[in-house]
């Protein structure tokens, strides 16, 4: 997403030009998913499926300001033995702007991807959901508990009232435009502000938190950013925070060691909360944006979060 002029450039030297990436992230991103939209209370949602219909559902939830894809080379590591999804919120990604928007409206669209991807027909599916995606898994936790099978939040937190809207959240003002690709990317930053040391990842996921535009009444023509900047101008986000005790699934928390955002502070309040938190683990080497910072290791800690949530109810915290 687009942050301040005073931060540098993580993409800026590549002019525009794919950095180059691991075997494994190549063959990640060869595992293309089907793509497809669902309609949401008149709202297009797009949605991203992985693996064969019938087998354990996995449901993926990016974060602020984000899109599907940032799971596009997590969720393939899965298909082979879960049916996949991910979606893009609306008024992100290629889902659908709306009017105004509700932590109601996205758990709303949660339960629609379940629907549309298919992923209950082994039984209820998990949710695994980064950052602000956690917000929409714990009200459905708490209003549709039995339409899930557990979830993990991974570097996910639900801010109480008294915590303050942080200054870099995106809100309210215009995106920006830019006459070409390589200009658009190299303004691409990190919310919270981070560098990354595996560009081959933020260039993907910057290729695609953008779209062309023709000129228009916004601006000339050129590249510019798949994100309502007016979301946050009516959504509540402290509203799930009541609802924590009533998530009644299993829950798993993942962290990134060296989050800026979610600290062994709010872990442990979180996981006091949780009815059944399965297990509270940190990921070595990782801030907020786990899975740029340490993709392989995020892979292995949801396999072994996954085998949790699957077994006999008890409280790891």
């Amino acid at each position: 997403m687009p942050d301040g002029d005073d931060l540098p450039s993580l993409l800026g030297f590549f002019e525009g030009r794919q950095p180059p990436a691991p075997a494994w992230f190549t063959a990640a991103l060869a595992d293309a998913p089907a793509r497809a939209t669902f309609d949401a209370d008149g709202a297009a949602i797009e949605l991203l499926t992985w693996g064969e219909r019938g087998r354990p559902g996995l449901l993926f939830l990016h974060g602020n300001a984000a899109h599907a894809d940032w799971w596009s080379f997590i969720a393939p590591f899965f298909a082979a033995t879960h049916r996949c999804a991910a979606i893009s919120w609306s008024g992100m990604g290629g889902s659908a702007w709306r009017q105004s928007y509700s932590v109601a409206q996205f758990a709303a669209e949660l339960l629609g991807a379940t629907d549309a991807g298919d992923l209950a027909a082994a039984g209820p599916p998990i949710v695994v959901a980064h950052s602000f995606g956690g917000i929409p898994l714990i009200y459905t936790a708490a209003h549709h508990p039995e339409r899930l099978g557990g979830g993990i939040m991974v570097d996910s937190f639900v801010p109480p009232p008294a915590r303050k809207r942080p200054s870099w959240l995106v809100t309210g003002r215009a995106p920006g435009r830019y006459p070409t690709l390589a200009a658009a990317l190299a303004r691409y930053r990190f919310a919270p502000p981070q560098t990354s040391e595996h560009l081959y990842a933020v260039d993907h996921l910057a290729r695609g938190s953008l779209h062309q535009v023709a000129a228009d009444a916004n601006g000339p023509a050129g590249w510019t950013w798949r994100f309502d900047p007016n979301l946050w101008a009516t959504l509540d986000r402290t509203a799930a925070d009541a609802l924590v005790p009533q998530a009644r699934v299993p829950i798993g928390l993942l962290h990134g060691a060296e989050s800026a955002l979610v600290g062994e502070d709010h872990v442990a309040h979180l996981s006091a909360q949780l009815p059944d938190c399965r297990f509270v683990a940190a990921v070595p080497g990782a801030r907020h944006h786990i899975m740029v910072d340490q993709p392989l290791a995020l892979v292995a800690a949801l396999r072994v979060g996954i085998s949790a949530l699957s077994a006999p109810g008890r409280n790891m915290a």
